[in-house]
C-alpha cells in the first residue's frame, strides 16, 4: 500500500490591520482581517523538511501591511486579488493563493448633527467578507457578509411537521422569526463594481427576508438567495446559513396573565441551523477547492 501527500495549504491567518486615509482633515478608516493561504509544489517540505519553496508566513503577514501601505486598501475583493497575484507571480513554486478578509464596520460619530471627521464608532457586529481564490492566471471571487441579525415579529409560521413520541413543540401560525445570517455570493468574473454590488445583494436579500410570509426558515432561504440571482446576473450562486434564534413565548397564566405574542424568552442555544445553496441552473457547480472545511 503506498502513501502520498494529498491536497495541502499553508499561510498567515488573521493579520490584524487598520488604515487610516490621512489624506484630508476627514479621515476615513479601514478595519479588516487578513488571512492568506497559499498552494503549489509543496511536497518536498512535507515529505522530507526541504523549505526551499516555503514563503514565511510572516513574510506574507508583512505583505499585507506593505500593501496597505503602498496603494489605498480600497474594496477588499480588490485588496485580495492585489495579494493574491502577487504571491502567485513571485513566490517559486506556488500556482495558487487563497486570500480571504472580514472588513469591520465603522460609523461616523454625529456631532451636531454632522458625522465627525475623525471619530467612530463601531456599527454593529454584522462583518463584509470575501474570499479570493487565483488558480495559475484565473481569479475566483466570493464575496459575502456574515453576523447580521435580524427579526421579523409577525408573518412567520411553523406547522404541519411530523410528529413523535419526542416532540414537544407546539405549532404556531405567528412566531417571531430572527436570525443571523451568514451570505456568501460567487460571482461569475472579476468585472464588478464591488461595493456597488455587495450594497445591491445585500439590500435585495433584506427585502426578501421581510416581504416573504414564511412557513419555515428554509422557505426564506431560498427566497432571498432567489431574489438575489434574480437580481445580479453576475452572481452565479449563493450560499446560505441561517441559525434560527428562537424566541419562546412565555407562559404567564400560573400570573393570571394572557400572553398574546407579547412577551418572549430568547433563547441563545441550543438552535436550528439552516443552510443550503441556491444556484443557477446554467452555471457550473463551484469547485469544492474554492470553500475552506470551516465554510458552507
Amino acid at each position: 500500500m503506498g502513501i502520498s501527500m494529498g491536497p495541502n495549504q499553508y499561510g498567515k491567518a488573521e493579520v490584524r490591520i487598520v488604515t487610516v486615509d490621512r489624506s484630508t482633515p476627514r479621515h476615513s478608516i479601514k478595519d479588516l482581517n487578513v488571512s492568506t493561504s497559499l498552494r503549489g509544489d509543496l511536497d518536498e517540505v512535507h515529505l522530507s523538511g526541504d523549505n526551499a519553496r516555503v514563503l514565511p508566513t510572516d513574510t506574507q503577514k508583512n505583505t499585507v501591511y506593505a500593501f496597505a501601505k503602498q496603494q489605498p486598501i480600497g474594496e477588499i475583493e480588490d485588496f485580495a486579488l492585489r495579494l493574491g497575484r502577487h504571491f502567485v507571480s513571485s513566490a517559486e513554486g506556488i500556482n495558487g493563493a487563497r486570500i480571504l478578509i472580514d472588513e469591520y464596520g465603522w460609523q461616523r460619530i454625529p456631532v451636531e448633527g454632522t458625522g465627525h471627521d475623525h471619530s467612530f464608532s463601531r456599527a454593529s457586529d454584522e462583518k463584509r467578507t470575501t474570499a479570493v481564490t487565483i488558480d495559475g492566471d484565473q481569479a475566483h471571487v466570493v464575496s459575502g457578509l456574515k453576523d447580521l441579525v435580524v427579526l421579523k415579529s409577525t408573518g412567520s409560521e411553523f406547522w404541519g411537521y411530523p410528529k413523535d413520541q419526542y416532540t414537544t413543540l407546539a405549532e404556531t401560525t405567528d412566531r417571531i422569526l430572527a436570525t443571523a445570517v451568514t451570505a456568501r455570493w460567487r460571482y461569475l468574473h472579476t468585472d464588478v463594481d464591488w461595493a456597488k454590488s455587495f450594497e445591491s445583494v445585500r439590500a435585495t436579500m433584506l427585502e426578501a427576508f421581510a416581504t416573504t410570509h414564511s412557513l419555515a426558515l428554509q422557505q426564506s432561504l431560498y427566497e432571498m438567495g432567489k431574489a438575489a440571482l434574480e437580481a445580479h446576473p453576475e452572481l452565479a450562486e449563493v450560499r446560505l446559513s441561517l441559525p434560527n434564534k428562537h424566541h419562546f413565548l412565555v407562559n404567564l397564566s400560573p400570573f393570571g396573565l394572557e400572553n398574546d405574542n407579547e412577551v418572549f424568552f430568547a433563547a441563545d442555544r441550543p438552535y436550528g441551523l439552516i443552510e443550503g445553496v441556491v444556484r443557477r441552473d446554467d452555471v457550473d457547480d463551484a469547485p469544492m477547492a474554492w470553500y475552506s472545511t470551516a465554510e458552507f
